[in-house]
């Protein structure tokens, strides 16, 4: 490939964190779940990524410390019971020279069974759609605090960071979406900085918490699950309004969710969500969205076809991104399930030997095509 990717292994500096390169492996749910506890394959998965070249591991979307978090039987969590486990990978990807960040998490209104457990800020899990109860101004503060003490656990067990899920139609991402947050008391409405309000005080009490160093990733998107046409922010001076909230909370780094990496975020300019963001929120970026591949992640479950390998696009268009200056990091998802070396293999000018992802390997150990896991 004629292009060149060497900015993107360049170090960067993160609070007292130093990032080897400019690759990310993002949080994917694999389901090597027991008990809400990762199993021992799970670090070993992201120790293999680390080794592979991978600065940053973003564990799986963990569960916060409350009940109404999830009742999914593979979601993993972090609270006391669970610590230990995750300490177990902390340490597997810091001994492969890897930083790595857990991601706190709640469903939100898409949890929905009829339990009276389910929260959100207007009842609804989607437009028309009712679930679950509004979460009360009691609610609001015990899920600020279940926040913060899963965050507090994964600072006592070393994480260098957390990454706050505020994406993709869960519960922080309801908070942020004026069609799921209709509330009057100064935490929903038409108005962006009071949808923001919540989410901006939970960064702030992890900020509190967890000290000035402990760094802190907010994950968001535009998109749902249920409406790739959704939008959080209509224009960009909204965007602008929502990332300084969120900055002066003391958030460190934003990675902004789109499906393809590349598009752009408004038909007025060419610029992605990722560009946007670096520009508007004056704070380092993850790109993430079809990283070596033709398909879109919602494509890879709902479709039929097998997505294809497309590294040299995704080269193009990494090399042209980050020399204009859109994005700082770029988050690799399902082509690391298919290979755990490619970024080494990018790196070395073996592009060709990458093995392609499979939608089989979503339910499949990597072991099971690969070969036992070195060391």
């Amino acid at each position: 490939m004629a292009t060149s990717l060497s900015g993107l292994f360049t170090p960067l500096r993160l609070g007292r964190t130093t990032l080897r390169n400019r690759f990310v492996m993002p949080a994917m749910q694999r389901g090597w779940v027991e008990a809400g506890a990762p199993r021992a394959e799970l670090a070993d998965y992201y120790r293999r990524r680390a080794e592979g070249g991978v600065a940053l591991v973003i564990g799986e979307s963990a569960a916060v410390d409350h009940p109404s978090a999830t009742v999914q039987p593979t979601a993993c969590r972090l609270d006391a019971r669970t610590a230990g486990a995750w300490a177990r990978c902390v340490e597997a990807v810091h001994g492969a020279g890897g930083a790595m960040f857990l991601q706190l998490w709640h469903e939100g209104a898409l949890r929905n069974p009829s339990d009276g457990h389910t929260l959100s800020p207007s009842g609804t899990g989607y437009p028309g759609h009712a679930a679950g109860r509004p979460a009360s101004c009691g609610d609001l503060e015990a899920l600020r605090d279940a926040f913060v003490r899963s965050a507090r656990l994964a600072a006592d067990i070393g994480a260098d960071g957390v990454e706050v899920h505020a994406c993709h139609g869960y519960l922080l991402d309801q908070f942020l979406w004026a069609a799921t947050n209709t509330r009057s008391d100064g935490y929903g409405g038409p108005d962006i900085a009071q949808r923001v309000r919540f989410p901006a005080e939970i960064v702030a009490a992890i900020r509190a918490a967890c000290g000035p160093e402990f760094l802190i990733s907010l994950r968001f998107s535009q998109w749902k699950e249920y409406d790739y046409n959704a939008r959080v922010a209509q224009t960009p001076q909204e965007l602008a309004v929502m990332l300084g909230a969120l900055k002066a909370a003391g958030v460190n780094l934003f990675h902004a969710s789109q499906r393809r990496f590349w598009t752009p975020a408004w038909d007025s300019s060419p610029l992605s969500l990722a560009a946007w963001t670096r520009r508007l929120g004056g704070l380092p970026a993850i790109a993430v969205g079809s990283v070596g591949l033709d398909r879109d992640v919602m494509q890879t479950f709902t479709g039929d076809a097998e997505p294809q390998t497309a590294t040299e696009q995704t080269v193009r268009e990494l090399t042209r991104g980050f020399d204009a200056g859109d994005f700082d990091l770029v988050a690799i998802g399902r082509s690391l399930i298919g290979d755990p070396d490619w970024v080494r293999k990018v790196r070395e000018g073996r592009a060709a030997e990458i093995r392609g992802f499979r939608r089989e390997d979503l339910g499949r150990l990597e072991w099971e095509f690969a070969g036992p896991l070195p060391g």
